[in-house]
C-alpha cells in the first residue's frame, strides 16, 4: 500500500551557519545601509542643541516636629495619639510639585535676571522670559515647521491689540506667547519629593549652564519664600493686629499721662479736696491705661516670637552650581542605537529574501502534527 506524502510540510528552520551564509552573501548591502544610517543620524543629532542640568536638594523642617512634641510624648505613654501639625498643614511637602506646576508660580519666574555664560550678542542681562522667548536654539526641522505654519496661518492672523504688553502678566488670561513660555517651563523646571525622607529635589534644564544654575537658585529661593509666607500667614496677621492694638494703647496711655501731668502741675499748690480728687481720677485713669498698654506690649512680643517660631527652616543638601558637562543629547549612544537597529532590520530583510524568515514563525505544534501525519 502506497502512502501519500503531505505536500504542505513546513520548511525546516535554518541553522546558524545558513543564516551566517545569507548575511555574508549580502554583506555589500551593509556597506551601503550602515554608513548612510550613520551620516543621517549624526546630522540629525548634531542639529539638536546641547542642554545642561542643575539639581538642588532641600530638606524642609516639618511643622509637626517643632511644637507639641513634649505633650505628644507624654500622651503616647498612655496610649493616646494627639497627632501632629503635619496633618493640619494644607501645604505638605508632597504638594510642592503641584505648587510649582501652577501658572502663578511659573509666571513668577519671568522677571528673573539672567545672563548667558558665553554671550556674543552684546546683551549682558535680560529677563528669563525674554531669554526663553528670543534666545532658545531649536533644531532645523522645528524652525522649518514654525516657518511653514506661520506662512500658512498668516492670512488668518488678526491685528495685535494695542495696549497689551508681553511684560504685563495676568495669570487669569495669558497671551499666546506667555502661555507658550509657561508650557516650556513645565519641561525645564521639575520638582520631585521623596515620600520617605521628604527631601525636595529641584531639577532645572537649560541650554546655557550659567542660566541653568541661576534659575535653579531662584526657584529654590521662591519656593522657600512661598512656603514661609504660607506657614507664617496667620502669625503675621496676628502680629499686625497686635501692632495696631499696641499703637492705640500707647496713644491712650500718652494722652492720659499728659492729662494727669497737666492737672497735677496746675493744682500743685491747691489744697482743696475737689482739686485733689480730680488729680486722683486722672492718676487712676493713667494707671489703667498703663496696665492695658503693658498687657498689649507683652502680647506684641509674644506675637513676634510666634512669627519666628512658625518660620520654617530649610537645610540645603545640594546647592545650585554651574554644570560643567552637558546633560545631553548623547549623540554617541544615539548613533550606536540606530546603527544596531539598522543592522537588525537589514539582517531581517536579507533572511526574508532568502526565504529563511517564515520558518521562524511556524509553531512547534504544527511541525509535530505534520510529522505524525507523515
Amino acid at each position: 500500500m502506497i502512502t501519500e506524502q503531505n505536500t504542505n510540510t513546513p520548511a525546516k528552520r535554518p541553522t546558524v551557519k545558513e543564516l551566517w551564509q545569507d548575511v555574508k552573501s549580502h554583506r555589500k548591502l551593509y556597506y551601503k545601509v550602515l554608513p548612510i544610517t550613520f551620516v543621517v543620524i549624526a546630522f540629525l543629532t548634531l542639529s539638536v542643541p546641547n542642554y545642561y542640568n542643575c539639581r538642588v536638594k532641600l530638606a524642609p523642617e516639618l511643622s509637626g516636629n517643632r511644637s507639641n512634641s513634649g505633650l505628644a510624648a507624654i500622651a503616647s505613654n498612655f496610649g493616646v495619639n494627639l497627632g501632629s501639625r503635619q496633618s493640619a498643614d494644607a501645604l505638605f511637602p508632597t504638594l510642592y510639585p503641584d505648587l510649582m506646576n501652577s501658572v502663578a508660580f511659573r509666571t513668577s519666574l519671568f522677571p528673573i535676571k539672567v545672563r548667558r555664560a558665553n554671550d556674543t550678542t552684546g546683551v549682558t542681562e535680560m529677563t528669563y522670559y525674554e531669554y526663553l522667548k528670543k534666545h532658545q536654539k531649536a533644531p532645523w526641522w522645528a524652525k522649518a515647521k514654525k516657518a511653514v505654519f506661520s506662512v500658512l496661518m498668516y492670512p488668518f492672523k488678526g491685528k495685535k491689540k494695542a495696549g497689551v504688553g508681553e511684560a504685563e502678566v495676568n495669570t487669569f488670561q495669558l497671551t499666546k506667547e506667555q502661555a507658550r513660555v509657561v508650557k516650556a517651563l513645565a519641561q525645564k523646571v521639575v520638582c520631585d519629593v521623596d515620600k520617605k525622607t521628604m527631601v525636595i529635589t529641584i531639577n532645572v534644564t537649560d541650554q546655557d549652564p550659567l542660566i541653568c544654575a541661576v534659575v535653579a537658585d531662584s526657584v529654590q529661593a521662591r519656593l522657600q519664600e512661598f512656603i514661609t509666607d504660607y506657614r507664617t500667614k496667620k502669625a503675621r496677621v496676628d502680629l499686625e493686629y497686635n501692632k495696631k492694638l499696641y499703637a492705640e494703647a500707647k496713644e491712650r496711655y500718652e494722652k492720659a499721662r499728659q492729662e494727669y501731668v497737666k492737672h497735677a502741675d496746675a493744682n500743685r499748690k491747691v489744697i482743696f479736696q475737689g482739686a485733689q480728687s480730680e488729680i486722683t481720677e486722672y492718676q487712676n485713669e493713667m494707671n489703667i491705661q498703663y496696665q492695658a498698654y503693658s498687657q498689649v506690649a507683652a502680647q506684641l512680643l509674644m506675637a513676634e516670637a510666634k512669627v519666628q517660631e512658625e518660620t520654617p527652616a530649610f537645610t540645603t543638601l545640594q546647592p545650585a552650581t554651574v554644570p560643567i558637562q552637558k546633560a545631553g543629547p548623547s549623540r554617541a549612544k544615539t548613533c550606536i542605537a540606530f546603527l544596531f537597529l539598522a543592522f537588525i532590520a537589514t539582517s531581517a530583510w536579507i533572511i526574508h529574501k532568502e526565504g529563511h524568515l517564515i520558518p521562524f514563525f511556524s509553531s512547534d505544534e504544527e511541525e509535530e502534527t505534520t510529522t505524525n501525519a507523515a
